[in-house]
């Protein structure tokens, strides 16, 4: 395919895109889900040329914006909070997985070596961060599951690419070591934070020496790439310092962006994501064409193939059951014995966590990346666009319908947390506080007493002054510098908040675009 073709095809899928996503709002379906079988209905179109990924090219493409973007905005103190579970998961799960579906299919397939069942088992082991965000952030969900979900997402890929790794290479040489494999992790993980942070500061002190916004917004968009890219090539975890850099990013940007960078940049953000995360889903469906021309057609597949995919998918289905109700179910047990233990989640909780392992983006690259002289590499590939599609379409799309249906507990820790009317009056307070000596004079007549009312105060200025030669600039700066003044102490008092614990991340998002978007609106005025 030339790139002018490419491009065509890229913008196809766009336009596809938008028509995928009012069809999956019209049904009330997770978009997702639209957006998959859209691309594979397309990769059927009579005339459409094979698309072929090169699964390099789709992790270095897709995947370092679309973890930076889920790692921005994770709250740190959940992330704290919940790090056990959320380990016990990213790891723990995946390796559960792993093994499971190998001695699975072994079973079902004797003559597959040992070493590439459980390569096919580490492909379809870790929940994808953009299938579980894009299916996820449309429900309603008690924060500490959507934590749960999110932080294992992000950190499981890690898990599962070095499982893959090893796999690979003891199904090609006959040589593999447990010990080394586990000490392989620890070290890619552990650099991995090391890049991250490194990187992360970096970008962080940068930006503290930028004033244009758009020199900001570019820099902070590159971080994603230059975080993974700087992983690979220290020979880390480029999706741990992708995710570690985010975080960094995440919890300084309240610093280090203006009103206008932050809020120009979280509408470029937005609209990125989006289209990358869309984009994925349909080339998903898009290179299902070529898989199946390459296993002699779709008949030939499922005759050959379908029994070992068949129980791959329910293996790894079963497999998040258990593993999810085993740790409730420990943790039951340790709460009886030690009070100190945390209060276990109930099986509704458990419920919802088991049926959220939607596959992706992840799963797909691994696949394609296997070598071709891999030993049953047709299963490892059918299977895992089996797992995705089932995932997709039934988990994704009925996982609200569970949500409703068990009704999981609320979080126990949110009304430790001020609500939004409490903290408002904590930074009107501090505001107050700020401008008093800059509203009056010092006779102690008011300067400013229209101050809360500034489009009156404006009209009249223009009224009084609509013959004159010139404006008093003068007068109207010196009203803004007074609410501009206002505005960067509500700044501080709401970090403050935020960083001693009193409000959560969501309401600190909240108010700081209000803030924003008072302190934009100010800064035209006073010209």
């Amino acid at each position: 395919m030339s790139a002018v073709s490419a491009f065509k095809l890229v913008l196809l899928s766009l336009i596809a895109i938008i028509a995928l996503e009012l069809i999956a709002k019209r049904l009330r379906l997770p978009p997702a889900a639209a957006l998959l079988v859209g691309g594979a209905a397309m990769a059927f179109a009579p005339g459409l040329p094979p698309v072929v990924l090169d699964p390099d090219l789709v992790l270095i493409v897709f995947l370092p914006p679309l973890l930076m973007d889920g790692a921005y905005f994770f709250v740190w103190t959940d992330f704290k909070r919940h790090l056990k579970p959320i380990l016990l998961f990213a790891i723990g799960a995946v390796a559960f997985t792993t093994w499971i579906v190998g001695v699975v299919v072994h079973v079902v397939v004797p003559s597959l070596p040992w070493a590439a069942c459980f390569a096919l088992g580490a492909v379809v082991s870790p929940p994808d961060a953009v299938a579980a965000k894009a299916v996820l952030e449309r429900l309603a969900l008690p924060r500490r599951l959507m934590v749960l979900l999110e932080g294992e997402s992000l950190l499981n890929d890690a898990a599962g690419l070095v499982l893959f790794r090893f796999a690979v290479a003891a199904a090609l040489t006959g040589a593999f070591s447990a010990s080394h494999a586990v000490l392989s992790f620890a070290g890619l993980a552990v650099g991995g934070v090391v890049v991250g942070c490194v990187v992360g500061y970096g970008v962080v002190c940068l930006l503290r020496l930028l004033d244009d916004d758009y020199l900001i917004i570019t820099t902070s968009v590159i971080s994603a790439w230059i975080s993974y890219i700087a992983g690979e090539m220290l020979g880390v975890s480029s999706v741990i310092s992708t995710v570690t850099c985010g975080m960094l990013l995440g919890w300084h940007q309240h610093e280090v962006f203006s009103a206008t960078a932050r809020t120009r940049g979280s509408a470029f953000w937005q609209v990125v994501v989006f289209v990358f995360e869309a984009l994925v889903f349909v080339l998903i469906g898009l290179s299902l064409r070529g898989v199946m021309q390459r296993l002699g057609g779709l008949d030939n597949a499922l005759a050959l193939l379908g029994p070992a995919a068949m129980a791959t998918v329910v293996t790894v289905v079963v497999s998040r059951c258990v593993w999810t109700f085993t740790l409730e179910s420990i943790n039951a047990v340790l709460h009886r014995i030690s009070r100190r233990a945390a209060p276990p989640a109930d099986w509704r909780s458990a419920a919802v966590v088991s049926w959220a392992g939607m596959r992706g983006v992840v799963t797909l690259a691994i696949a394609l990346s296997l070598p071709e002289t891999m030993p049953g590499r047709d299963l490892i590939l059918f299977s895992a666009f089996v797992v995705i599609l089932f995932t997709v379409l039934l988990q994704g799309t009925t996982i609200g319908m569970v949500i409703r249906l068990v009704k999981p507990a609320s979080d126990a820790h949110a009304s430790t947390y001020l609500n939004e009317m409490q903290a408002w009056a904590r930074l009107e307070a501090a505001q107050l506080e700020a401008i008093k000596p800059l509203v009056y004079a010092p006779d102690g007549s008011v300067l400013h007493p229209r101050l809360l009312e500034q489009y009156s105060y404006r009209a009249r200025l223009t009224d009084e002054f609509q013959h004159a030669p010139s404006f008093p600039l003068e007068a109207r700066k010196a009203h803004y510098d007074v609410i501009l003044a206002a505005i960067a102490a509500g700044r501080v008092e709401l970090l403050r908040l935020h960083r001693s614990g009193l409000i959560h991340d969501d309401l600190l998002h909240v108010m700081e675009h209000d803030l924003d978007l008072q302190e934009i609106s100010s800064r035209h005025a006073r010209g």
